[in-house]
């Protein structure tokens, strides 16, 4: 029962902060020979694999916090989440795999740095990796297991996560359903939160919510990573370079990284996970074949389907999208708090391709929204990202935009009315149908099974 606390490092580097400002702050990254003297490891593919990690280290936490967040007890030193992120080759597209820490694993034949005993291969579950072997052996483990050559590896503790939910004023969660882990302390009424950094450790922590158990879990760290780039991307902290490199150097402090991973590499991560939303296709687990699968002196693991992820794998290995394999299909419309009908709507050409505007507006108005039919020109012509410009007294209306216009920004503007302003940006390919919920009920969460992590921050 530990942390995901590999979020962290994702949503530094989401942040999009320039090379200028970056530099010089992996100097305050602890550094792990990750690699030393591994051998007869997978060929390496097209873009970088990175696994990420994350650890119980809670050294650096208060007593109060631990009493208020239940971080008491010793650490076991093991790492309970694990990812392995995919950044494409051209460096515009992330991918993420959660592998559970019950996985079914075979540790590859090994020797035992502390006692110099050469182990052979045996079957494990896959967090337990970490305490026999540290990181080398963890990612050797994953390595033989999904045959994906691990170009990085990054190690986070309960500390970093803790800060990076309180460094971009915290995020929101809304649930259906009660919330109530004994174990982490977790409590939640149904409806919307807005949880702090030990809040937020408590929600990606709880394993007793249902008996979906770790893969519940796995699910709801997904969801929350994607929250929680979607609030540090649109985050008043992220506008001051200076400010964001001193709240980095405090967040860094508490991560471990290979001696190869630098500012580049942070900046190719950020690049790529910069339009995640909690919509993503690009976040999945790794298919699972067996839950409860008995292992002798082991206990109940999870085993992987094997046919199915190996063909995930193999997606990773080619550089090919985690969809590109699938059926097409019409995705379903996205469910919303407010319709589309009464959201008035501008829009305006961000960028040097003529007739953008005129586009985007056509096809808002296709799905329903109230846009002005008289789409302008943006006095910036070099908008990368599409942005939703919103009076944040009509947030659900820009919420309900923003699920229409997958990996747009918002941009909270004090006393701009009910007319929303989209500056349509570079990245913007199409328009994504919505349906409303319940409009008799203005105040209803966005449900997607029985709890969604809630668009936009607090």
């Amino acid at each position: 029962m530990r942390a995901v606390t590999t979020l962290s490092v994702v949503v530094l580097a989401s942040a999009g902060i320039g090379h200028a400002v970056v530099t010089s702050l992996d100097a305050g990254i602890a550094r792990v020979d990750a690699f030393k003297d591994m051998k007869n490891r997978p060929r390496g593919g097209h873009g970088m694999n990175l696994l990420m990690v994350g650890t119980d280290g809670r050294d650096k936490i208060s007593e109060q916090e631990r009493r208020a967040y239940r971080l008491g007890g010793q650490p076991c030193h093991c790492t309970d989440t694990m990812m392995i992120v995919h950044i494409s080759e051209d460096r515009e597209r992330a991918s993420v795999v959660s592998l559970p820490r019950d996985s079914y694993a075979e540790v590859p034949a090994h020797l035992d740095a502390a006692t110099g005993q050469q182990h052979g291969p045996h079957p494990i579950k896959l967090n337990a990796a970490y305490a026999e072997g540290g990181p080398q052996l963890t990612i050797g483990t994953v390595e033989n297991m999904t045959h994906v050559k691990i170009d990085h590896y990054l190690e986070v503790d309960f500390t970093s996560f803790m800060k990076t939910v309180d460094v971009v004023g915290g995020v929101r969660v809304c649930t259906a359903t009660p919330l109530k882990d004994k174990y982490t302390g977790l409590d939640l009424v149904p409806g919307t939160h807005a949880l702090n950094g030990g809040q937020a450790l408590q929600y990606v922590r709880a394993r007793h919510l249902d008996g979906a158990s770790d893969l519940g879990r796995m699910k709801r760290q997904q969801r929350f990573l994607a929250a929680l780039i979607e609030q540090a991307t649109s985050s008043g902290v992220l506008l001051n370079p200076m400010r964001f490199r001193d709240v980095t150097r405090a967040v860094l402090g508490s991560v471990r990284a290979d001696e190869g991973f630098g500012t580049d590499e942070l900046l190719d991560l950020g690049r790529a996970m910069r339009n995640f939303s909690p919509s993503s296709s690009e976040f999945t687990t790794v298919p699972i074949g067996q839950m409860n699968y008995p292992v002798k002196a082991i206990g109940s693991t999870v085993k992987w389907d094997q046919a199915a992820a190996g063909r995930l794998f193999q997606s990773l290995r080619d550089d090919k999208p985690l969809a590109a394999d699938r059926p097409k299909r019409t995705p379903a419309p996205m469910p919303v708090e407010v319709a589309p009908q009464q959201i008035r709507v501008q829009v305006e050409n961000g960028t040097g391709t003529a007739g953008l505007a005129k586009r985007v507006d056509a096809a808002l108005a296709a799905a329903g929204f109230a846009t002005t039919h008289q789409p302008t020109t943006a006095a910036d012509h070099a908008v990368r990202r599409t942005v939703i410009s919103y009076d944040p007294r009509w947030d659900r209306s820009a919420r309900t935009l923003a699920a229409a216009l997958p990996g747009s920004e918002l941009r909270a503007v004090p006393g701009q009315g009910p007319l929303l302003k989209v500056t349509a940006g570079a990245d913007f390919r199409a328009v994504r149908q919505v349906r409303v919920e319940d409009p008799g009920k203005p105040d209803q969460s966005v449900l997607r099974g029985n709890e969604v992590v809630c668009s936009g921050g607090v």
